[in-house]
C-alpha cells in the first residue's frame, strides 16, 4: 500500500476517489430517508434504490464508452455532471417533488456504470501492473471504511441541517475527484474507432470472458455464488430478531461488525492476490465466506460476529481477485467492456437473489437460506480450487506498445503473434468425433479426459448464445 501511495498519480487518484465515495455513501441513505419523510411510505423510499440500481441494465454502454473516450476525460465530464444533477435537488420541497430525487439517483446509477469501467481501465495505464492488487485493494478498503461511517454521516445530517445542504455537500465532493485527474500527467493509448458493427461492439467484453479461459471459470464461480449473496440483506435483520432477540437497531451494530472484516479483507488482499494468483484467491475467499454463513446460524453473539467478520474479509478478496485478473489478461482496447461484461454478469444474479431471500425467509427462516449459501460458495469454491482447472499463461494480453504523445509512461507487454493461442474451446471444436472414419477411438477419450471442463463450459456458453457446441465441419 505504501509503494501505491509513493505514485504521484495513484496518490492523487485515490484522494479524489476517497472524498466521493464519502459523498456518495452519505447521500444515499439520506435520500431515502427524505423520501419516507414526504410520502409516509416505505414502498416509495425502497424505490429510491431501485431508481439506482437499474441503471446497472446499461453497463455494455458504459464500457463501450470507456473503451472509445479517453478515460481521463471521460471520468472528468462524468463526475462534473453528477455533481450538477446532484442540485436538481434543491428544488425539492414536498411530496410532489419527489420524481426528482427519483431522477437524480437515476443517473447517479448511469454515472456510477460509467465511472466503474472507466476507472478500471484507467488503472490499468496509470499504475505499474504490479501494482494494480495494490491500486484495487486500496480502493476496496476504501470503500468498505466508508460505508462503516457515510451512511450515519449522511442521516445525521440529515436531520440536523437538512436535505438540501446534504445535496450541496454532496455536489461539492465531486470536485476532489475532477480536480484530481485534471492534475494527473497520465498518458493513455489513443482510442481505437469502432471497426464492427455497434451490436457485436456491445457484446465484445462478453466475448472476451467467454473466450479467456481462466477468468471464464472465474466469473462462472463468481456469478454462481452470487445467486445466494443477496440473501444476506435479508438475513441480518432476522439474525438480529429472531435469533439474538436484539431490537431492530441492533443491526447496525451487525454491519459495522462486518465492516470490520471488510477493511481487513481490503488491506490484505494485494498481497494475497501476489502470493496465491487471483483464481485461487478467489476460490479462498468463497470458502472463507461459506463458512462465514455457517457460523451465523447458532442464535449466539460471538458464533455470528465471527461469521460476519469471515463474511466480511471475504468480499474484498474476491472483488480484487475478479477485478484484477480481468485487467490483467484484458488488451487496452477491451479493458472497460471487459469490465462491465464481468460486473453484470456477477451483479445481476445479486439483484436477484435480493428479492429472492426476501420472499423466502418468511417461509423456510433465516437457518435454512444460510444453509443455501454455505452450500452453494462450497462449491463454486471446490469449482475453482480442485484441479484441472484450465489455466494457461498464454493469456496474457497481446497489445503493442505506444507511440508518440499519447504513449503510456509504462512499458507494454511485448508484441506477440498475431495468431491467439489454442484454447479449449478451439480445441473442442477441432478434435475428431468418435465416429469419423480413421480416427482413433481413444483420441477423443483423452481430449475429453483432458478439457472435460473447458468443453463442458463451452458447451454452456454456447448454448446462451443459441449456436451448436461444435459445429460439423463435413458437408452437408
Amino acid at each position: 500500500m505504501l509503494r501505491l501511495l509513493r505514485h504521484r498519480d495513484a496518490r492523487l487518484y485515490t484522494i479524489g476517489q476517497v472524498c466521493s465515495m464519502f459523498g456518495d455513501s452519505s447521500l444515499w441513505l439520506a435520500m431515502g430517508i427524505w423520501v419516507k419523510t414526504l410520502t409516509g411510505s416505505n414502498a416509495a423510499a425502497g424505490l429510491t434504490f431501485i431508481f439506482f440500481t437499474a441503471p446497472s441494465l446499461l453497463s455494455p454502454v458504459a464500457g463501450l464508452l470507456a473503451d472509445r473516450w479517453r478515460r481521463r476525460r471521460l471520468l472528468i465530464a462524468t463526475n462534473a455532471a453528477t455533481g450538477a444533477a446532484v442540485l436538481l435537488l434543491l428544488a425539492v420541497h414536498d411530496a410532489g417533488q419527489v420524481w426528482l430525487i427519483y431522477l437524480v439517483m437515476a443517473l447517479y446509477g448511469i454515472a456510477y456504470a460509467v465511472l466503474g469501467s472507466a476507472q478500471s481501465a484507467l488503472l490499468t495505464v496509470m499504475v505499474p501492473s504490479e501494482l494494480l492488487p495494490d491500486a484495487n485493494a486500496a480502493l476496496r478498503t476504501a470503500q468498505a471504511s466508508l460505508r462503516l461511517i457515510g451512511p450515519l454521516t449522511g442521516a445525521a445530517l440529515f436531520v440536523a441541517v437538512g436535505a438540501h445542504l446534504v445535496a450541496v455537500l454532496d455536489a461539492a465532493t465531486f470536485a476532489v475527484p475532477v480536480a484530481s485527474l485534471l492534475a494527473m500527467r497520465v498518458r493513455e493509448p489513443t482510442p481505437q474507432p469502432m471497426a464492427r458493427q455497434w451490436r457485436r461492439e456491445l457484446i465484445a467484453g462478453i466475448a472476451h470472458v467467454r473466450r479467456t479461459v481462466q477468468l471464464r471459470q472465474v466469473v462462472i464461480a463468481g456469478a454462481v455464488s452470487t445467486t445466494v449473496f443477496g440473501f444476506g440483506e435479508t438475513i441480518l435483520y432476522a439474525i438480529a430478531g429472531n435469533g439474538l432477540h436484539r431490537p431492530p437497531a441492533f443491526v447496525g451494530v451487525l454491519v459495522a461488525v462486518q465492516g470490520a472484516g471488510a477493511v481487513v479483507g481490503g488491506l490484505t488482499a494485494a498481497t494475497l492476490v501476489r502470493r496465491s494468483g487471483e483464481a485461487r484467491l478467489a476460490g479462498g475467499a468463497l470458502l472463507v465466506a461459506g463458512i462465514g454463513a455457517l457460523l451465523q446460524i447458532p442464535p449466539s453473539l460471538p458464533s455470528v460476529s465471527a461469521g460476519l467478520v469471515l463474511f466480511g474479509m471475504a468480499i474484498p478478496w474476491l472483488v480484487v481477485a475478479v477485478i484484477n485478473l480481468t485487467q490483467r489478461l484484458t488488451p487496452n482496447e477491451l479493458q472497460g467492456r471487459a469490465y462491465s461484461a464481468v460486473d453484470t454478469l456477477i451483479t445481476t444474479p445479486q439483484t436477484i437473489s435480493i428479492a429472492l431471500g426476501a420472499a423466502l425467509i418468511t417461509i423456510t427462516g433465516y437457518p435454512t437460506l444460510l444453509l443455501a449459501m454455505t452450500a452453494v460458495m462450497m462449491l463454486a469454491a471446490i469449482y475453482l480450487l480442485s484441479p484441472p482447472r484450465q489455466t494457461s499463461a498464454a493469456q496474457t494480453p497481446t497489445t503493442a506498445p505506444s507511440t508518440g504523445d499519447n504513449a503510456s509512461d509504462e512499458p507494454q507487454a511485448p508484441l506477440q503473434s498475431d495468431r491467439p493461442p489454442p484454447t479449449p474451446d478451439t480445441i473442442c471444436r477441432l478434435r475428431p468425433a468418435p465416429n469419423t472414419p480413421g480416427a482413433s477411438p481413444v483420441a477423443p477419450l483423452t481430449a475429453n479426459a483432458r478439457l472435460g471442463r473447458g468443453c463442458a463450459e463451452t458447451a454452456v456458453w454456447s448454448t446462451l448464445r443459441g449456436r451448436p457446441a461444435y459445429p460439423s465441419r463435413s458437408p452437408p
